[in-house]
């Protein structure tokens, strides 16, 4: 199993949550208006005046078999519009309870 850490600008929230559907994974946990800014170009988004926008954040424990279909659905949605933002992280999870 792995574990796939979803950040994306708000803005991405229905396309992430019609991935999840599309790809009947169900369980995840989402955490909304979460602040920071991309390591390489992305912009901060902070909720305050200078920095308005904010980020949501997804954690989802899937089948290894899934993983590079989620990632490669990421990356579609990060091309059509690269200044917007979304990115992934896999985790390997040994266990659970």
């Amino acid at each position: 199993m792995k574990a796939i850490f979803i950040i994306y600008n708000q803005a991405h929230t229905e396309k992430v949550e019609y991935m999840l559907d599309m790809l009947n994974i169900r369980g995840f946990t989402q955490w909304t208006n979460v602040s920071g800014r991309g390591s390489e170009t992305g912009v901060p988004h902070m909720g305050t005046h200078t920095w308005p926008e904010m980020n949501s954040a997804i954690i989802s424990v899937v089948d290894d078999t899934l993983v590079d279909t989620v990632l490669d659905k990421v990356q579609k949605i990060n091309a059509i519009n690269e200044e917007v933002g979304i990115r992934a992280f896999v985790w390997e999870v040994l266990k659970s309870v």
